[in-house]
């Protein structure tokens, strides 16, 4: 019986594997490369220069400085050699210090006043910190939100809005909150540059000195106990704490 044309055997898979061979190598998939650690730090760099057109200048003061007082520590101890060896390396370390914490101030000047804001600002705590990537409570008409983190201190409810406007959604989040965690001290924090108010490149830093009050067991338990509520709400449509989130310099 003859093979019709529309044989498996014609198809061009057939006809690629044919070729290989039983024991042919399969097409290698090409992979998408990442960035190398030097293009990321460029960037970094250009980006924070953009913001802040002094920071070249203070990587070098930084760097020569680390140098010429190593420079002069072993030229008094008659070894200037080892002097510089080490020291060049401690400046290239002191410049990169200067460039990530400028990088920092320049990322979070690029999204102050931008709807979730302070819930990328809540993205930069040290450990011992438990966020919440979408807000607890927002408006969706101003779009004014409240953000929330677990931590020794207690809970954190950072607020993004005009002081009128935020404090009712506030208000209710510490009231819900009050019932089921009587015995939890619970923080408020707006963000902002009025009175009373904290930049969001300060929120994570006035969290950082707040007065511990549990230890790390019960703020798991806390934790939980918040979860169970089940509240979370959908973002709408301007909030992004992802595409607010600073970047970090490297």
């Amino acid at each position: 019986m003859a093979k019709s044309p529309n044989s498996s055997n014609n198809t061009p898979a057939a006809a690629d594997a044919s070729k290989r061979g039983l024991f042919g190598r399969k097409p290698k998939t090409v992979k998408e490369k990442k960035p190398s650690r030097l293009k990321q730090i460029r960037e970094v760099f250009n980006m924070t220069r953009r913001h802040d057109p002094m920071v070249p200048w203070l990587m070098l003061l930084a760097f020569l400085g680390v140098v010429a007082v190593s420079f002069l520590v072993g030229f008094l101890l008659d070894n200037w050699v080892t002097g510089l060896i080490i020291g060049i390396p401690l400046g290239f370390l002191a410049a990169t210090l200067i460039l990530s914490r400028r990088a920092e101030r320049a990322a979070f000047a690029q999204i102050e006043n931008q709807p979730g804001a302070s819930g990328a600002a809540l993205g930069t705590l040290r450990r011992g910190w438990i966020t919440e990537e979408q807000p607890v409570a927002v408006n969706p008409r101003t779009q004014d939100a409240v953000f929330r983190a677990v931590g020794r201190p207690g809970v954190v409810l950072v607020a993004e809005g005009p002081t009128h406007r935020v404090r009712p959604l506030i208000e209710g989040e510490r009231k819900k909150l009050a019932r089921i965690l009587p015995n939890v001290t619970i923080h408020v924090i707006e963000t902002g540059r009025g009175e009373g108010q904290v930049p969001i490149s300060q929120v994570a830093k006035k969290m950082n000195k707040l007065k511990n009050e549990l230890t790390k067991t019960e703020v798991s338990a806390v934790s939980k106990r918040i979860s169970s509520l089940g509240t979370r709400l959908p973002i709408p449509k301007g909030v992004d704490p992802y595409r607010a989130r600073p970047q970090r310099g490297r």
